[in-house]
């Protein structure tokens, strides 16, 4: 036998291989019932899961932490391996920026006594799911697509005030700055990117007063992004015919990137 040829054994490893990965396709990027329930589960689980993100810095000194510390790793090391065996092309979904972000906190799951000054980041998690098409599909199926740039600039604002308070308060807490607390460094962010500066809490030294600028910048930039997206029309999801551009102004009667005239249904339109 020809070293090139497959044994029916091998055939067959090959083939239950490529079913499971034909199943795991259709749960996390198919949209049938039994798809859709899977979708609300894993859903359901990463809000949880980021709900202990937001709590760890209060939970970290009970006798618990580790045991759903590292339950939590598991549940994301198996998403990861699955949507990893669901992607067409793996390598490529490997180099994506949220999956990197995903495998950085795993680690931090990992190793929660070295990695925990790093254990504020957790909270990209939060970002990472309202990148996800599978939170979206079926919104815009309800046709809820058109508040997605405002949920992700609320979202970018929400991760900006917990990544900032983790980083605060690993950075300075119990030194000469007044933060003796979690609460404490979430209400220096809040009054800083809000530019209230009461003054009672200051973070110390150069160091200090960097932070606290970069901090009031783009917290307000954060702040700037959302109120245009609030107050402004909401754009419409219409490819256009001439280059595939999608979003548009609800009134455009043409392309904004090729200028093809454009059709857009009314809402009441079928």
């Amino acid at each position: 036998m020809a070293s090139s040829e497959r044994s029916p054994i091998e055939d067959a490893e090959e083939s239950r291989f490529d079913r499971l990965r034909s199943r795991l396709r259709l749960l996390y990027h198919g949209q049938s019932a039994k798809a859709l329930r899977f979708q609300s589960i894993i859903l359901l689980v990463d809000l949880a899961i980021i709900a202990f993100f937001i709590a760890t810095p209060l939970l970290r000194e009970t006798e618990t932490f580790l045991w759903i510390d590292y339950s939590i790793a598991a549940i994301l090391a198996l998403d990861l391996i699955a949507r990893g065996l669901a992607a067409t092309h793996p390598m490529r979904w490997l180099r994506q920026l949220p999956v990197i972000i995903d495998i950085f906190i795993l680690i931090t799951l990992l190793a929660p006594t070295w990695l925990f000054n790093l254990g504020f980041l957790r909270i990209l998690r939060l970002w990472t799911l309202s990148r996800s098409s599978m939170v979206w599909r079926p919104l815009e199926k309800r046709g809820l697509g058109a508040y997605r740039d405002t949920v992700q600039a609320v979202i970018n604002l929400l991760v900006f005030i917990f990544v900032v308070t983790g980083f605060v308060y690993t950075a300075f807490a119990r030194r000469d700055s007044g933060i003796a607390g979690y609460v404490d460094a979430l209400y220096f962010t809040v009054t800083t990117m809000t530019t209230t500066g009461f003054g009672d809490i200051v973070l110390p030294g150069t160091f200090g007063k960097l932070v606290s600028v970069v901090v009031m910048i783009v917290g307000i930039s954060l702040f700037v992004r959302l109120a245009q997206l609030i107050f402004r029309p909401a754009k419409v999801n219409f490819p256009c015919p001439q280059c595939g551009l999608h979003r548009h102004e609800p009134d455009a009667v043409h392309c904004k990137a090729c200028g093809h005239l454009l059709n857009i249904p009314d809402e009441g339109q079928g």
